[in-house]
């Protein structure tokens, strides 16, 4: 299962909105004779790229065992049921990660194998599976996207002095790994003060680019200029000042992850509202000591340390003298 998940994460970026999905067919005594993932958004799914890839290697899967990190699609969609090629395969044990809750699924692939007498066991690595489909899930449960907040900042907390000079607090490596982010995500969103600030491109450039990001501007009193980078792009959705109704809406029209990049107040605004899932701090090695520095959240009030929005760390990663903090936002 776990080599099943490897393989999974490497559609990161090029199956969305479709869920990240890799399975492995494997013999009694555990060793694995073939695999495949879910490539591509329209492509093949996991489990008939596997039982290709047992055809390509001569290998007759009847009754040997598949894990998948997700439960076989039971309806016809871009592609037919997997449930339905993997009982014609004639597999005599399934294992999955996890149940799929979109609706045309949910549990409905598991009882089509159950009926056809093949064993499938049901939650192994499941804790790792969910880690892995998060923003899917959340998608799929309250209709928003997965919300990613990246800054970098020194390491006494600023963003930009109080000039708002920010070039550079990151070291080269940092600025190529946010390159990288961009080049996967649906959108990405920043706020009017930042453009009139800094002008932004907000593209990915020098990375191989997995899907095109649409760019999104909170903008509630219309200030964007006709002659800044983003205006004359094309494809910029301007925003009012409902961020959640814009989150939604980039939802419906299939965004799964949406990358902010902004000023504090944007950022506090979302933190606040409780709309920020994932916060990616690269923390550098300068100091600014000015109180009047910017700090990358402005704009919430609290009294007491017990009121702070609490965060759960999930990653540490050194790239080269700068850190990258990689935290969820605990619910």
């Amino acid at each position: 299962m776990r080599e099943a998940l490897r393989l999974a994460a490497e559609g990161r970026g090029r199956v969305e909105p479709n869920p990240m999905v890799g399975a492995v067919v494997a013999r009694d005594d555990g060793r694995v004779v073939a695999s495949g993932r879910h490539a591509a958004f329209g492509g093949p799914h996991a489990e008939a790229a596997a039982l290709a890839d047992c055809a390509a290697r001569g290998i007759d899967p009847e009754g040997l065992t598949m894990a998948v990190t997700l439960e076989p699609c039971s309806h016809h969609g871009k592609t037919p049921p997997c449930a339905e090629a993997l009982i014609e395969a004639r597999l005599a044990r399934i294992v999955v990660a996890m149940v799929d809750p979109f609706e045309q699924v949910a549990g409905r692939g598991i009882a089509m194998l159950r009926e056809a007498g093949i064993e499938v066991a049901v939650g192994v690595c499941e804790t790792e599976a969910k880690r892995l489909n998060e923003a899917y899930l959340k998608r799929i449960a309250t209709g928003l996207p997965w919300v990613i907040v990246k800054w970098a900042s020194t390491l006494d907390g600023k963003i930009a002095a109080r000039t708002g000079d920010s070039k550079w607090i990151s070291n080269e490596a940092s600025r190529r790994r946010v390159h990288e982010l961009r080049a996967r995500v649906d959108a990405i969103m920043t706020g009017i003060g930042t453009v009139l600030a800094d002008d932004p491109q907000l593209t990915a450039r020098g990375v191989d680019v997995k899907r095109v990001a649409r760019r999104v501007v909170v903008d509630p009193r219309g200030e964007l200029p006709e002659n800044c980078r983003l205006a004359r792009a094309g494809d910029v959705l301007v925003s009012g000042g409902d961020v959640e109704a814009t989150l939604r809406r980039l939802a419906q029209e299939g965004a799964t992850n949406v990358l902010v990049e902004a000023g504090g107040g944007l950022t506090g605004d979302l933190l606040a509202y409780g709309l920020v899932d994932q916060v990616l701090a690269f923390v550098c090695p300068k100091l600014l000591g000015d109180a009047q520095a910017i700090d990358p959240v402005r704009g919430l009030e609290m009294e007491k340390i017990a009121e702070a929005i609490q965060l759960e760390l999930r990653g540490v990663e050194q790239i080269g003298q700068d850190v990258l903090l990689d935290y969820r936002v605990r619910r």
